[in-house]
């Protein structure tokens, strides 16, 4: 019987020793990106749904990303964003005119403390867009398909963002966002060179393994 005790009251003890070497043990050893078994590895997929203005006019994004999470603190992956702004009549015309268009690429993505249940990230897409010039025959709004390209481009796109992200459930995180497009000179029909310039406000529903 006291044979039984002893070893009850030591067992916590032993495993309590064990964890502690095996932290030292960690302390000691050089982690690695690939081969360590001490680096976890993740990743999520995201459904992005933005504001911003293009032209001076509301315009709606909505895209989406996939990432492979590295160590629970660095995510790399792809992701892109469609668009398009109101529709807005263009004397010159004699049409309603809109800007559509949509870019993706490289997704770089440092995560600031993720155990904590709010904390921040910092995606940075380096990518390439096209964008249109669109009109509108016989019609005001959207509910007419009759749409005729313009004038179309292509554009190289940088966009730093900075997220807080709210971890919901494991498999779940809600990320407010707000980022800043900066692109190489636009060359549309009556259309500023720096027309996709600025801030985009967004809501992110991410789902994967953090």
């Amino acid at each position: 019987m006291m044979f039984i005790l002893l070893a009850f009251l030591l067992y916590p003890l032993k495993a309590q020793e064990d964890k502690d070497l095996k932290y030292g043990e960690r302390q000691d050893e050089v982690m690695t990106l690939f081969g360590d078994h001490y680096v976890s590895h993740g990743g999520y997929g995201a459904i992005t749904i933005g504001y911003s203005l293009i032209d001076n006019m509301d315009a709606i994004m909505i895209g989406g990303r996939g990432a492979w999470i590295i160590g629970h603190w660095f995510a790399i992956g792809f992701g892109g964003l469609g668009f398009f702004n109101d529709l807005h009549y263009n004397p010159d015309l004699a049409q309603n005119v809109n800007l559509t268009g949509g870019y993706g690429g490289l997704i770089l993505e440092p995560i600031i403390l993720p155990r904590i249940p709010i904390h921040i990230s910092t995606p940075v897409l380096f990518g390439v867009g096209g964008l249109a010039y669109m009109s509108s025959y016989g019609s005001a709004g959207w509910e007419d398909p009759n749409f005729l390209t313009e004038d179309a481009t292509s554009f190289v796109i940088i966009e730093p963002g900075v997220d807080v992200e709210l971890n919901i459930v494991k498999f779940f995180r809600l990320a407010l966002g707000v980022s800043y497009k900066y692109t190489s000179e636009i060359n549309l029909y009556d259309t500023p060179p720096d027309v996709l310039n600025g801030l985009t406000y967004n809501i992110s529903l991410k789902f994967g393994k953090f």
